[in-house]
């Protein structure tokens, strides 16, 4: 995942000619469904795409554009000349006359790389086969075209009704999330709140005369600082989860501190409720995703710990955490195994159970090995004492002697007969 700036960056100067073989191809390969993400209209998120089709055109690659939508934009369509242009479908609907992509027309050209823009984008009807633009873009793709597209974040399927309830604007085109984690690079197109206002204000996103309506209404301050916070935790996911993947692929045994993630270690022993809320409000403060990992040596597990667990599991999901179930006969070799898979940065895990003397039989306490282990992780280890929930029963003699602590009488009534 990449991060470009309000326009378009400037093209590559002073690289070497004669470059590693395995660097070249690894470069090659890259991108073959690209996406410009944006926080709202007019970051430049089809300026960059637009670009980015010249810079392959510049290496040979046969680049057609096939649909941009300048909305007026002198700018961009100054960028559309050079690339050659699929032309447009034309429909009339309702009276109006409209231009949709031609799809049939893209497969046929069947270049190396097609620009699309505005992913989710609904077709007119009756001007093809999909009602949505994604799912042309899934058609070329299949073809074996590479595509590059642009799409805002408001119009994610997981984001859209959130950014409904925080702007007032109905978002009615939507991009399934599957749709959007299919690319292979996913770039940020960034801007200012600021700069993206004065850019409206001058004109240069929507027509001046439509600007003071768009600056009070969907264009607020508030509204751009929400949505950009929206499109950079998108992203950050989306990095968080490539990084672990390639370091998953790598058999990384060095800790990558990039943010930090948290492992709750849960058993069946009374009390790891209140660990598993402890280490949520960790998580919490840190600004950490949450890891909730059972180890259990067998399925043969007792229906009383069975119903434990799944009292556990169901916190879990309460708290926004993520239940993991491990088979292992050696539970802290288990949880080094998995806080090493999963970058884990912290583990928070309850103080040991076992008797000094049953320690020493037994070869040391489960909690003293996952120190151990982690230590040579580098992984920090939180050891949270079990607080068993005290609930004294009454004895016979006192629970005679005592009245109830509440009593509810309607002395107005008469008492129900026995």
């Amino acid at each position: 995942m990449e991060h470009v700036s309000d326009q378009a960056a400037a093209p590559e100067a002073g690289a070497p000619q004669a470059r590693d073989a395995d660097d070249r191809d690894a470069v090659e390969a890259a991108g073959h469904f690209r996406i410009y993400l944006g926080a709202a209209a007019g970051v430049g998120k089809t300026y960059s795409m637009l670009s980015e089709g010249h810079r392959r055109k510049g290496r040979g690659t046969d680049v057609v554009v096939g649909f941009v939508e300048c909305h007026g934009r002198q700018l961009t369509e100054d960028m559309i000349d050079g690339l050659e242009v699929i032309p447009r479908k034309k429909i009339e609907y309702r009276g109006s006359h409209l231009e949709e992509m031609d799809l049939d027309a893209v497969l046929s050209r069947r270049p190396e790389l097609a620009l699309i823009d505005e992913l989710a984008h609904t077709n007119v009807p009756g001007s093809g086969r999909n009602a949505k633009r994604w799912q042309d873009v899934m058609e070329i793709l299949a073809a074996g075209i590479d595509v590059i597209t642009t799409v805002n974040i408001q119009h994610l399927e997981s984001i859209a009704d959130e950014v409904e309830h925080m702007t007032g604007a109905p978002v009615r085109e939507r991009v399934p999330d599957w749709v959007v984690r299919k690319a292979d690079q996913i770039e940020l197109v960034d801007s200012s709140p600021e700069q993206l206002r004065r850019r409206m204000l001058h004109g240069n996103i929507y027509p001046k005369e439509r600007a003071s309506r768009a600056l009070s209404s969907f264009f607020r301050t508030d509204n751009l600082i929400a949505l950009r916070e929206l499109a950079l935790r998108f992203l950050a996911d989306e990095t968080d989860e490539e990084l672990l993947e390639h370091l998953r692929r790598h058999e990384s045994n060095v800790v990558w501190e990039t943010c930090e993630r948290i492992m709750v270690a849960v058993t069946t022993v009374p009390g790891t409720d209140g660990l598993l809320r402890r280490a949520a409000r960790m998580a919490a403060r840190l600004k950490g995703e949450l890891d909730v990992v059972h180890v259990t040596a067998s399925d043969a597990t007792s229906p009383g710990d069975r119903q434990k667990i799944e009292k556990l599991r169901q916190l879990t999901e309460d708290i926004g955490a993520r239940w993991h179930e491990v088979q292992e006969d050696d539970p802290a070799r288990a949880l080094a195994s998995f806080a090493r898979r999963n970058q884990i940065t912290q583990i928070v895990i309850g103080s040991s159970q076992r008797s000094r003397w049953e320690q020493l039989l037994g070869g040391g306490s489960n909690v003293t090995r996952v120190i151990k282990q982690a230590g040579a992780l580098g992984v920090d280890v939180h050891v949270i004492a079990l607080r068993k929930e005290l609930r004294a029963a009454p004895s016979p003699q006192n629970s005679a002697e005592r009245p109830s602590l509440v009593q509810v009488s309607t002395p107005a009534e008469p008492e129900a007969e026995s």
